[in-house]
């Protein structure tokens, strides 16, 4: 069996993500507070003197009870550090991302002008509510495996927020996921649209064996038995069933653990999975259950910044 992480290359954040250096993080996300406060905080330059300074808390106000599991993920805590401090203000981070939390847990103070934890405040809030609720969702799918989750990977796919994509990504992964590719440059993924231009599977395959050799790792999309079968022949590396329902997946598998392929590829099932149908396509043991709904669909968790001062 080809190896999942070293194919997907999830292991290595910094690697599988595209900023080259802290620099380059750090401008990203005061880019994201330009974009909050314009020309300034009118609002807050009004009402509250320069001199004035203030604490405040950062607490998780998540209900249990409107998710699918009470297991609340914190992510983003890392980038909102950065942002406050960006703005001048000293930020202490109380817990790790990644950690499970519940409603009412403090996960980090700020200390400083009050004008700039105010100008700061909704760009950090933004970010980690919603991290915290990709990762929770990564988490509670993960989850809903049970025991099968040792054998079956969850994965993101590339529908993410224009912008978002390296905080959606580390998001799944500190849920517990896979990101999968970051950028096209990345892994060649071979979909419907590149093989009917084309014409034929193993001639897509052929062709990226071509001019790659081995120094990309090749994914086929294919849509029924026959394609998985010529995929794998082919020398696919990983093979996404696409739209497969979960009767197909299992034929599928069967049929080509019969004919001795089964451990040529990672098998990969993507489109039309949801909460409630995971369970039906994992029992069949795929490699990997890629999800879309986990970063285009995200519900946020609910934090709020109150100052004490």
């Amino acid at each position: 069996m080809k190896n999942i992480h070293t194919l997907y290359n999830y292991d290595n954040l910094k690697e599988n993500f595209f900023f080259d250096s802290e620099i380059e993080q750090r401008n990203t996300l005061a880019n994201f507070l330009k974009e909050d406060i314009g020309t300034g905080d009118i609002t807050s330059n009004l009402l509250i003197p320069k001199e004035s300074v203030s604490s405040g808390s950062i607490i998780c106000k998540n209900e249990d009870k409107i998710r699918s599991t009470k297991t609340t993920i914190a992510s983003g805590l890392a980038e909102a550090k950065i942002i406050f401090e960006i703005c001048g203000c000293k930020a202490t981070q109380f817990v790790e991302d990644g950690s499970v939390i519940s409603k009412g847990t403090i996960v980090m103070s700020v200390d400083g002008a009050s004008r700039s934890i105010l100008k700061a405040e909704r760009t950090a809030l933004n970010l980690i509510m919603r991290m915290s609720g990709i990762s929770t969702r990564t988490r509670e799918f993960i989850e809903k495996l049970d025991d099968l989750s040792q054998v079956v990977h969850i994965a993101s796919t590339r529908k993410t927020a224009p912008g978002l994509r390296y905080f959606d990504k580390k998001a799944v992964v500190l849920g517990g996921g896979i990101s999968h590719r970051t950028r096209l440059d990345q892994l060649i993924l071979i979909k419907d649209n590149h093989i009917a231009v084309v014409g034929s599977v193993k001639r897509a395959i052929e062709l990226a064996k071509s001019s790659y050799e081995s120094n990309r790792k090749i994914e086929c999309e294919v849509v029924d038995l026959d394609g998985l079968v010529e995929a794998i022949r082919a020398g696919a590396d990983i093979v996404m069933l696409d739209n497969f329902t979960p009767d197909q997946v299992k034929h599928s598998l069967e049929k080509i653990k019969e004919y001795g392929l089964r451990d040529k590829a990672i098998i990969e099932i993507s489109g039309g999975i949801t909460y409630d149908n995971i369970y039906d396509f994992a029992v069949s043991h795929p490699d990997v259950i890629s999800i879309g709904s986990l970063t285009h669909s995200v519900k946020s968790i609910d934090y709020s910044l109150e100052i004490s001062n």
